[in-house]
């Protein structure tokens, strides 16, 4: 499936399939499979499908709907959130990296001009990280740098 979404092309030929995930027979009407697939550019989409009770059905007239598809697309985050609820650990840590056990992490809240946001959320998705992560990534990098430059 090939489709322009938000300016943006997503196409199923094109990227590389990450995981599936498919509940029910094709015999049951709220059947669905739900692949996640990775762009080059690191952004993620859900191809989906289902049957005619599924969260893909598309209605073709009054009371009567049919199978569909649709490509969703999807933050690190949200594909993070897909993949925890449908894959195994080794199947996540296989596209994501390797989970920390660390709960050494704190909430801090703090703003931003959006122009910096939207260079980072770009940033962060072409590495295939999270917001987090990569803020965390570059602010260490600069204290590193700025410690070795006053020694």
């Amino acid at each position: 499936m090939n489709k322009i979404i938000n300016g943006k092309r997503y196409d199923t030929n094109r990227a590389r399939k990450v995981a599936e995930y498919s509940e029910g027979g094709v015999r049951d009407f709220h059947h669905f499979t739900e692949t996640l697939y990775r762009k080059k550019t690191g952004e993620y989409f859900i191809y989906g499908e289902g049957g005619p009770a599924s969260r893909y059905a598309e209605r073709i007239e009054q009371n009567t709907w049919s199978g569909g598809e649709k490509i969703i697309p999807l933050s690190v985050e949200a594909a993070k959130e897909w993949a925890e609820k449908y894959l195994s650990a080794d199947e996540y840590e296989e596209i994501f990296g390797q989970v920390e056990e660390d709960d050494s992490r704190k909430i801090v809240t703090f703003s931003l001009p959006l122009s910096t946001i939207e260079l980072i959320r770009d940033r962060a998705t072409t590495k295939g990280i999270t917001l987090s992560d990569y803020i965390a990534e570059a602010v260490q990098h600069d204290l590193q740098h700025d410690t070795q430059n006053t020694q």
